[in-house]
């Protein structure tokens, strides 16, 4: 997983000083994907036919990626992360169940942004910044349902965006951002092919997103809320494959 900057999304900054489970065959057409990735010279140019297929059908946009319980690395692990971009120049997400200590009403202050509609003391301002992800960890990301028009967004489905830019947050500010929001400092990246080795490396679950996991669920319940959309019991995993 990459560390740091950067993947080609439209990730710009705040201007701030700190600011499926998947198919059966899903790991042999993670295979064939990689061993032709391997085998092709001419990667840039494009495969065929073949690599239109792979490529959409290894498409996680709009899923969510759960950590397998054996999981041990110290900033994954046990994470759950909301994919918003996955193609075949990488992947991009964000950690969803992973606050950290600083409120929206306490990154509003250090941005200089007056919670002139919703005070201090409104539940929103009282919502946790989230830990996104290690990449661009000094800037500020929206995941966020549709709604109004705002500079830089990634439209991910018909319910949900990618938001990054400050404009959003003076939105919020007045009242007018979508209630269903959640705001991160960094993001998660991967380069091509990355993800899908780490999936077939059982690395990671896959199953679609629910929003209701996402913004309704506390950040404490979301790791065990996404494992229940798998449809068995987290604790009967060991190391076993990311896929069905």
């Amino acid at each position: 997983m990459k560390k740091q900057k950067n993947l080609h999304s439209p990730v710009d900054d705040f201007d701030d000083e700190e600011i499926e489970l998947v198919s059966d065959d899903f790991s042999e057409t993670l295979e064939r994907a990689l061993k032709r990735k391997m085998s092709s010279s001419d990667s840039d140019s494009g495969s065929d036919s073949g690599s239109g297929v792979a490529e959409q059908s290894l498409n996680l946009s709009n899923h969510f990626l759960i950590a397998m319980p054996g999981m041990l690395d110290p900033i994954f692990g046990g994470t759950v992360i909301y994919m918003c971009e996955h193609n075949s120049r990488g992947a991009m997400g964000m950690v969803i169940n992973r606050p950290t200590d600083m409120t929206i009403a306490e990154l509003f202050d250090r941005i200089d942004l007056q919670l002139e509609i919703i005070p201090n003391s409104h539940p929103l301002g009282q919502r946790p910044v989230l830990f996104g992800g290690p990449v661009q960890s000094d800037r500020g990301f929206v995941l966020h349902a549709n709604a109004g028009k705002f500079t830089s967004s990634l439209k991910v489905s018909e319910d949900i965006s990618f938001t990054t830019s400050r404009d959003i947050l003076e939105s919020l500010a007045a009242g007018e951002a979508p209630q269903r929001l959640l705001l991160s400092i960094g993001y998660a990246g991967w380069d091509a092919g990355q993800l899908e080795q780490e999936i077939l490396a059982n690395g990671w679950l896959t199953v679609p997103a629910d929003l209701s996991v996402m913004f309704d669920t506390p950040v404490e319940e979301r790791f065990d809320a996404a494992m229940k959309l798998l449809g068995f019991d987290p604790l009967m995993l060991a190391s076993v494959a990311g896929h069905a």
